[in-house]
């Protein structure tokens, strides 16, 4: 019965941590099996592992998975400019985690159905969100006056109009006091009529193009 409950949760994980391997995560396939094999074992650990006339609480251990989970996700964050990635695979490293305790337990129509739950999530719902909630990839290019606040007045107006920025360069033209910047803006429904309106009501701008 314990061997069987190690095997299946480490197996649960496996199929998880597959698919984040095929998207080359940094947390992939042996990452995610092992967190469900070790939080299975914790979860057998704290049934069967104490004598039966010693006062215990199973949920002890458990809830110490749950927070103790965080400090792995934690490791697959990577910022990336003022993007941030790895959030999925953290969430997926805790519905492990989550899955391992659940079969540990004896609960494995939880456990393989969360399972299933997770890789369907994994694997169709990106393909959903980049149909209906696909977000572009533009290149910004302005010549501004080198003062204080120009820049961050036009970043404002990016920020206000829903766009994100991926990347700047910034050039300095200390002789004419100008500033050259390339921003790599992502956003969704951009409307560069109205952003271009805006941005030209802006003093210190003298020119913008929009890529």
């Amino acid at each position: 019965m314990i061997v069987g409950r190690l095997f299946l949760a480490t197996l649960l994980g496996a199929l998880i941590g597959l698919e984040r391997e095929k998207h080359g995560r940094p947390a992939g396939l042996r990452t995610h099996a092992l967190v469900s094999l070790g939080s299975c074992l914790i979860m057998l650990l704290s049934v069967y592992g104490f004598p039966s006339n010693i006062s215990r609480d199973p949920a002890r251990l458990a809830a110490q998975v749950v927070s103790g989970i965080g400090f792995l996700g934690a490791g697959t964050i990577l910022r990336e400019g003022t993007s941030i990635r790895g959030l999925t695979t953290a969430a997926s490293l805790w519905v492990v985690a989550g899955i391992g305790l659940a079969i540990g337990a004896g609960f494995y129509l939880a456990g393989v159905i969360a399972t299933v739950f997770s890789v369907l999530v994994l694997a169709y719902l990106d393909n959903v969100e980049k149909k209906f909630i696909a977000t572009k990839t533009e290149i910004i290019q302005a010549v501004l006056s080198d003062k204080p606040g120009v820049l961050a007045a036009f970043c404002q107006v990016l920020g206000n109009n829903g766009l994100s920025i991926k990347s700047i360069n910034l050039e300095l033209d200390e002789e004419n006091q100008k500033a050259l910047i390339s921003l790599q803006v992502k956003g969704h429904n951009i409307v560069r009529e109205k952003i271009l309106e805006e941005i030209c009501l802006l003093p210190d701008i003298f020119n913008v193009k929009w890529n």
